[in-house]
C-alpha cells in the first residue's frame, strides 16, 4: 500500500469539499459530517418560538428596541422589529429600521474585500504597504511583512484596541493610522489582539487599490449588488435616515437616548449601518458561499478565506475538554455543542448599540439580532436561545444569566480610583499656576495643555486641543477627570509631578497610559 504523506490531515484535506449531488449523511465527507441530525420541523418550531424569546428578554432587560431576522435554506423565514426606535418619540421598530452595526461591520466589510479579491483587485496575502505606502508600525520588519489578512485576523502585533482612544480624542482616520507606528508590538502572527484601526488600515489599502473610498467600494461591491438599499458605511447616511434607531444607555434604571456615535474614522471596523431586511440578503449570500438569487457575486474560494481559522483567539484552552475558538478574516469561528461549525460576530458601542450575527453553514441557518441599547449580552442571548431551539429542540441554559456578568466585567471601570470615596482630608494642591501650561512631548497622543479659570483646571487634548476635560482635585498633585468617548471609563486619575517645589514638569493621564504612553512633559 502506498504511504499517504500527511496522514489523517491529508485525508481531511482531500475530501473537504462536499461532492456534488451528495444527498444524505453517507455521502458527506468525515470533516463535515455531524452525528446530530436536525429535522426541518425542529427549525420551524424554533422560528415559531422566537417572538416569545425576544419579548421575554426585552421585558427582562428593558432594552428599548430590537430587530431580528432568520434565514434558512436561502430563504428569509423571519424578519421582525420589537420595541421603539427612541424612548422619547416611542416610534416603533420594524424590519426596515436602520441600526448602527458597530463591530458587526467587520464581517460585512470582509465580504467587500473578498469580492475585491475575487476581481483580482487585491489578494488577501498582499502587503498592506503596496497600497498604503506611508503606513508604518514600530518594527520595520513587521511593516515589511504585514498583509491584509494579518490585519483582518487581528494578528499584526499591535496591542488590543490600538488607536481607539485617539478616535475618542477627535483624530481622523489618517491621523490615527499614522500614529499607530508609535505603539509597542508583539511578534507578528504570534497572538490575537483585537484592533479596530489595524483592520481599518487593511480596508483603506483595498479602497486605495480600487481607486475609491471605503464607503463607495462597499456600496459598489456588496450593498448595491445584493439590493441592500438601507445599508451604508457613512455615518451621514445613517443620520439622514427617517427610520433609524437611536443609541440608548441605561441611567438609573431608565433607557435614555443620550449620545451620538460617528464611527467614520473606523468605518470598515465599526461604522456600517443596516436593517435586518438588508442583512438577511447578506446572510443568504454568505451561507451560499458567494451566490445570491442564482447569481455568482464572488468566487467561493475568496469568501471561504474569511471563514478559515487564521489565529487562535485563546492560544491555550482553559481545559482539555474546551472547544477552541478562532478568528478568520473579520469573523469569529467556533464549534457548538452538536459539533457544528458556527460563524459569528458581535458589535457594541458602550454609548448605546449591541448587535450580533450567528450562522451555522451545515444547516444553512443564520440569525441577526440588532438593538439600540448598550451591550449587556441580550442580543447574544436571543441568538443562542434560538440556535439551541433549532439544533436541540430546547433552550439549554439561561443565556442572559451567563452573558450578563461577562459584559458587565467587560464594561467595568478599571481605573485606580473607580468606586473609591473622595478623601475626607485631602492633601492640599499646589497653587494653580504650578499646573498650567503646555505639556508637549508625546508623539502618540499629541500635546496637552492645562488651563485655569479661577481655581478650576481644564485639560485640553486631542486633535487641535478641542477635547476639554475638567479636572477635580483629589489629593495633593492628583486630580480626576471623566474621559471623553466610550473607551476611557467613567473616572481617570491625572497625576502631576515635579522634581522639587514649584511648577510641575510632567503629568500622567491614567486612562491613556495602558501602553505606557499616557505621560506628558513640558
Amino acid at each position: 500500500m502506498r504511504r499517504l504523506v500527511g496522514g489523517a490531515a491529508a485525508v481531511a484535506a482531500l475530501v473537504f469539499v462536499v461532492p456534488a449531488g451528495a444527498q444524505d449523511q453517507a455521502d458527506v465527507p468525515p470533516p463535515i459530517a455531524v452525528a446530530t441530525p436536525v429535522p426541518q420541523a425542529q427549525i420551524d418550531a424554533a422560528v415559531g418560538q422566537l417572538d416569545a424569546v425576544a419579548q421575554g428578554l426585552m421585558q427582562r432587560t428593558g432594552v428599548p428596541g430590537m430587530a431580528i431576522t432568520v434565514v434558512h435554506d436561502d430563504r428569509v423565514v423571519y424578519a421582525k422589529g420589537f420595541g421603539v426606535r427612541n424612548t422619547r418619540t416611542n416610534t416603533p421598530v420594524d424590519a426596515d429600521t436602520v441600526f448602527q452595526l458597530a463591530s458587526m461591520s467587520k464581517p460585512l466589510g470582509a465580504s467587500v474585500i473578498a469580492r475585491a479579491v475575487g476581481q483580482r483587485t487585491v489578494a488577501w496575502n498582499e502587503r498592506v504597504t503596496k497600497h498604503l505606502p506611508w503606513f508604518r508600525l514600530r518594527d520595520p520588519s513587521t511593516t515589511r511583512q504585514l498583509t491584509l489578512a494579518d490585519l483582518y485576523a487581528h494578528r499584526s502585533g499591535l496591542p488590543d484596541h490600538a488607536g481607539d482612544l485617539l478616535e475618542d480624542l477627535g483624530y481622523d482616520r489618517r491621523q490615527i493610522l499614522h500614529r499607530l507606528r508609535y505603539l509597542p508590538l508583539t511578534p507578528i502572527r504570534s497572538q490575537y489582539a483585537y484592533t479596530n484601526f489595524g483592520l481599518t488600515a487593511a480596508a483603506q489599502a483595498v479602497a486605495n487599490a480600487a481607486g475609491t473610498s471605503w464607503a463607495a467600494l462597499s456600496q459598489r461591491l456588496i450593498y448595491r449588488p445584493l439590493g441592500m438599499r438601507s445599508t451604508s458605511s457613512r455615518y451621514a447616511d445613517f443620520a439622514r435616515s427617517s427610520d433609524r434607531a437611536d443609541l440608548h444607555v441605561e441611567v438609573d434604571g431608565r433607557w435614555e437616548p443620550r449620545f451620538r456615535r460617528n464611527a467614520d474614522a473606523q468605518s470598515p471596523a465599526g461604522g456600517a449601518s443596516s436593517s435586518v431586511n438588508d442583512l438577511a440578503r447578506w446572510m443568504r449570500m454568505e451561507l451560499a458561499t458567494g451566490t445570491f438569487d442564482g447569481q455568482r457575486i464572488m468566487p467561493a474560494a475568496a469568501l471561504l478565506q474569511t471563514f478559515t481559522p487564521h489565529i487562535a483567539i485563546e492560544p491555550v484552552v482553559p481545559a482539555a475538554a474546551a472547544r477552541p475558538s478562532f478568528y478568520g478574516l473579520g469573523m469569529d469561528l467556533g464549534t457548538d455543542g452538536t459539533g457544528r461549525v458556527r460563524l459569528s460576530h458581535s458589535g457594541a458601542f458602550a454609548l448605546g448599540a449591541a448587535t450580533t450575527v450567528w450562522m451555522v453553514p451545515d444547516l444553512k441557518l443564520g440569525i441577526v439580532v440588532l438593538s439600540n441599547g448598550s451591550p449587556i449580552g441580550m442580543v447574544e442571548s436571543v441568538a443562542q436561545s434560538f440556535l439551541d431551539l433549532a439544533e436541540q429542540g430546547r433552550v439549554t441554559r439561561d443565556w442572559f444569566a451567563a452573558y450578563g456578568p461577562l459584559f458587565a466585567a467587560l464594561l467595568s471601570d478599571g481605573g485606580s480610583l473607580a468606586g473609591k470615596p473622595r478623601p475626607a482630608h485631602p492633601a492640599p494642591a499646589r497653587p494653580t499656576r504650578a499646573y498650567t501650561g503646555r505639556y508637549a512631548h508625546n508623539p502618540y497622543y499629541g500635546p496637552v495643555r492645562v488651563s485655569a479659570r479661577g481655581r478650576r483646571l481644564t485639560l485640553h487634548l486631542g486633535a487641535g486641543g478641542r477635547t476639554k476635560l475638567p479636572l477635580r482635585h483629589w489629593s495633593g498633585d492628583t486630580f480626576t477627570t471623566r474621559p471623553a468617548g466610550e473607551n476611557g471609563g467613567s473616572i481617570s486619575a491625572v497625576r502631576f509631578a515635579a522634581p522639587r517645589a514649584g511648577r510641575t514638569t510632567t503629568l500622567r493621564i491614567e486612562y491613556l497610559d495602558a501602553e505606557g504612553l499616557g505621560r506628558f512633559r513640558r
